[in-house]
């Protein structure tokens, strides 16, 4: 699904990727192979993270949301490897566990306001 915005809840442990428009979602979970909750190896976190960022193909923006740190790693992990995803992030929340669809909302309440704000010329 090719759609103009995403939102990625993300742990150490997995991450929920829903990507959507204004009439449909499309969600999809990627679990992390490290079994170690904050010490996985580096290269099971490089694996995650390559496979959250495939799972971004096609958007444009990104909101990244989370209760921990790893929403941050993978931001800064994209800066070092997938410069083409760093572009779409957007910004990253600080969230607990929504459910999907209250994250989806979330998202939408967001994008409108940061969608108004960059459109306005004074802003800018």
């Amino acid at each position: 699904m090719s759609t103009f915005h995403a939102v990625v809840w993300m742990d150490h442990n997995e991450a929920h990727v829903l990507m959507f428009d204004r009439e449909h979602v499309e969600a999809q979970r990627i679990k992390s192979r490290s079994h170690h909750k904050h010490q996985g190896k580096a290269g099971d976190a490089a694996a995650f993270f390559s496979e959250v960022a495939m799972a971004l193909k096609g958007t444009h923006e990104v909101l990244l949301a989370g209760p921990g740190l790893a929403r941050n790693e993978f931001r800064d992990w994209c800066t070092a490897h997938q410069t083409s995803t760093a572009k779409m992030i957007v910004d990253s929340i600080a969230t607990d566990h929504p459910t999907d669809n209250q994250l989806v909302a979330l998202a939408k309440q967001y994008f409108k306001k940061f969608d108004a704000m960059s459109s306005d010329p004074a802003l800018q």
